[in-house]
């Protein structure tokens, strides 16, 4: 009988002991959750600020640019400057291809903050191309992207050479059915 209590008694220590460490694993298991969801919020809150920063970054840039292209607009001898077109451009056509940059440029900005998905960004220039100003300025300024490898801005400029393709070689007059949107 003496034996029976003995091994009773250690095996309700035991027990106690595999309880203990159960809640104690319980525990740890419960605080690393927590941790790891207050690590995930931030993150969050983090990765939220660098978007709103970066946004901000490009909006101000975007402003840079628009000034110094006032400028030149406003000033023929600055416009100079940014003549770096194939072909000699008359001072008209200079300023008409710094107003069709800004356009672009535009549309360019508001699809790298997210006001534009790929496909609107395509309906805009599909619409912005029929004019014949626009369409030369972007071949004068041919050679200026042929530098921008693997970028947004070169995928973007490959798909406005494609849809220009396209609007080139159809035979309607609807423009707007021109050219496939791409998706997402």
């Amino acid at each position: 009988m003496a034996t029976k209590r003995v091994w009773t008694r250690g095996l309700s220590t035991a027990a106690a002991v595999g309880v203990g460490a159960l809640a104690g694993v319980a525990a740890s298991f419960a605080t690393q959750r927590h941790t790891l969801r207050s690590l995930h919020a931030r993150l969050d809150e983090l990765e939220l600020a660098a978007g709103a920063h970066h946004h901000s970054d490009l909006a101000s840039q975007q402003r840079q640019h628009w000034e110094l292209l006032s400028k030149a607009l406003d000033d023929p001898e600055l416009a100079e400057v940014l003549d770096l077109y194939e072909a000699s451009v008359t001072p008209k056509q200079r300023r008409q291809y710094l107003f069709a940059n800004a356009l672009y440029t535009n549309l360019l900005f508001y699809y790298r903050i997210g006001n534009l998905t790929k496909e609107e960004f395509f309906k805009h220039v599909r619409g912005i191309f029929q004019n014949p100003i626009v369409r030369d300025y972007w071949y004068a300024t041919r050679q200026q992207r042929a530098s921008l490898a693997d970028t947004d801005e070169a995928e973007l400029g490959q798909l406005v050479d494609d849809l220009l393709r396209q609007l080139e070689e159809t035979d309607t007059e609807e423009w707007w059915v021109v050219g496939d949107p791409p998706s997402a």
